[in-house]
C-alpha cells in the first residue's frame, strides 16, 4: 500500500482539483494527453524559473546551467533570461544554445574529447570559456587560435574525491577519463603548459565529482583539494561543477539547492579561496520540474506473480532505469489524491524484457486500459537521452504556465525516421 503521490516529487505549481485531477501550471494534466498525445514530457515553467533564480541568487554570474540534463531552444532561452550561463558539452549543444539567441560569451564548452571542428567553432564564435581536459586539447587550441587572440580556458582537474553515486556517473575519482589528476602531478603540468602557451588565457580551474550526488560533504572535500592545489596560483575562477542529486521516490530525500550552496560557500570561505566560485547544476534545476505521461495500452495480470502495465513509451524516452537501475514512482493524474494500493510493474513497448520504466510501482486499483499514467521527476536525462530504438519516434515536450501549454519540441513523425536515411 502506498499513500498518494507526495508533493515533494511534483512541480512547484502542482495542485489537485476538487474532482481529484492534477493540475500543473494551471493546466489539467490529463487534458494535455488529449491535446498533444503521449508519451509527453510536461514541464512546469515557473518551477524552472524558480530553480534558476535560486542558483543565481547565491552564485550570481557563477551560476551556470548544465544543458546536458535537458536542452531545447526554449530551455536555453529561459536559463539565459534568468541570468545563468550555459554549460554545453558538444558542438550540438552549443548550436542549440546559439540558435536560441544565447550570446556566445555566456557559454562554457565542456567535453573530454572535443573535436577539432568543435574547438574551431567555439573559438570562431567566441565562447566565454573552454574547459580543457587534456594536453592534446591544449595543443589543438593553441594551433587553432587566431594570431593576436588569447582564448579563455579553464583546466578540468580530477580531485580524487569519491562522490558516493553510481559508478557510471562518478567522475571525480583518480581513475577517470576526465581531467588532469591532482595526485599524479598532471594538474600541475597542465597549469605550466597553459601558462606558457601564448594564445591561452588561463582563467581558472574546474572540477566535477559526479552526478546524482546526495552527500554534500563531498563538495566540501573537493574544494579542500582544489584550494590546496590552487594555493600557489592566482586563479580568477574556481568551478566546483554540478551533480547535485534529487529525490525520485517517496522514500528518498535529497539536499536542496540552499543546503548545497551553503556547504560550498562555507567551504570556500574556510579554505580561503579568493576567486569567483562557479557551479553547474542541471538535474537540480530541471528534474522535478517535469513528469512524463503515458497511455496505458495493456494490463496483464499474472496471478501470484505480478501485474504488468504496458504503456506507449519506455526505454526510448527514459533510459535511466535500464542504465542505472533508477527508481521512479507511478500515479494516475485523474486520481492524484487516491491511495495507491495496487502493485504494478510499468513497462514499455520495446522488444526487450529489460524495458522496465518502474519496477515497483503503485496505482489505484481501478486502473484501466486507456488511462493516463504519470512518472514524476523525469525532467533531467529523460528527453536528452531519448532514442529511436525500434524506430519509435521521440516524444513531444510542452511547457505549462498560467493556464497555458506551449509546444517546445514537437513529436517526431514516422517521416522523420527516414530524414537521414539515404538508402
Amino acid at each position: 500500500m502506498k499513500n498518494p503521490i507526495e508533493g515533494h516529487l511534483l512541480p512547484d505549481t502542482a495542485r489537485v482539483g476538487q474532482d481529484g485531477h492534477l493540475f500543473v501550471g494551471g493546466v489539467r494534466v490529463a487534458d494535455l494527453a488529449y491535446e498533444f498525445g503521449t508519451p509527453l514530457f510536461v514541464y512546469d515553467e515557473a518551477h524552472l524559473r524558480n530553480r534558476c533564480r535560486d542558483v543565481v541568487s547565491v552564485f550570481g554570474d557563477g551560476a551556470t546551467y548544465a544543458t546536458k540534463a535537458f536542452l531545447c531552444k526554449a530551455m536555453a532561452r529561459l536559463a539565459h533570461e534568468e541570468g545563468m550561463r550555459l554549460d554545453v558539452a558538444t558542438g550540438g549543444e552549443m548550436h542549440v544554445a546559439l540558435a536560441a539567441g544565447v550570446p556566445a560569451d555566456r557559454l562554457v564548452l565542456h567535453g573530454n574529447n572535443k573535436s577539432t571542428d568543435e574547438l574551431a567553432a567555439a573559438i570562431d564564435v567566441g565562447v566565454g570559456r573552454i574547459v580543457v581536459d587534456s594536453l592534446d586539447e591544449l595543443e589543438r587550441i593553441e594551433r587553432l587560435a587566431p594570431s593576436g587572440r588569447q582564448i579563455p580556458v579553464l583546466l578540468r582537474l580530477t580531485p580524487g574525491v569519491e562522490a558516493h553515486t553510481h559508478e557510471f556517473v562518478s567522475t571525480g575519482q583518480d581513475d577517470s577519463k576526465f581531467g588532469f589528476t591532482v595526485s599524479s602531478g598532471a594538474a600541475k603540468a597542465a597549469v605550466d603548459a597553459a601558462r606558457s602557451a601564448p594564445h591561452l588565457d588561463l582563467r581558472g580551474i574546474h572540477c566535477h565529482i559526479g552526478s546524482q550526488v546526495l552527500r554534500v560533504d563531498s563538495y566540501a572535500r573537493a574544494l579542500e583539494v582544489i584550494a590546496d592545489f590552487a594555493a600557489g596560483f592566482a586563479f580568477d575562477e574556481v568551478v566546483v561543477g554540478g551533480g547535485l542529486g534529487v529525490a525520485y521516490t517517496s522514500d528518498e530525500r535529497a539536499p536542496g539547492l540552499t543546503e548545497w550552496s551553503s556547504v560550498i560557500s562555507e567551504a570556500a570561505q574556510r579554505v580561503g579561496l579568493d576567486a569567483q566560485i562557479t557551479v553547474e547544476p542541471g538535474r537540480a534545476v530541471v528534474a522535478t520540474a517535469a513528469m512524463t505521461i503515458y497511455t496505458v495500452g495493456t494490463i496483464k495480470d499474472l496471478p501470484g506473480i505480478r501485474t504488468y502495465v504496458s504503456v506507449d513509451g519506455g526505454m526510448s524516452d527514459n533510459a535511466r532505469p535500464v542504465m542505472y537501475g533508477s527508481r521512479y514512482e507511478t500515479f494516475l493524474p485523474r486520481a492524484a489524491h487516491a491511495e495507491r494500493s495496487k502493485p504494478i510493474r510499468l513497462v514499455g513497448k520495446h522488444c526487450e524484457s529489460g524495458d522496465v520504466i518502474v519496477r515497483d510501482g503503485w496505482v489505484p486499483p481501478d486502473i484501466r486500459v486507456g488511462d493516463i499514467i504519470a512518472t514524476p521527476v523525469t525532467g533531467a536525462y529523460g528527453y536528452s537521452m531519448s532514442s529511436n530504438y525500434n524506430r519509435v519516434p521521440r516524444p513531444a515536450v510542452v511547457f505549462v504556465a498560467d493556464g497555458n501549454a506551449r509546444l517546445v519540441i514537437r513529436r517526431e513523425s514516422i517521416a522523420d525516421l527516414l530524414s537521414t536515411d539515404t538508402g
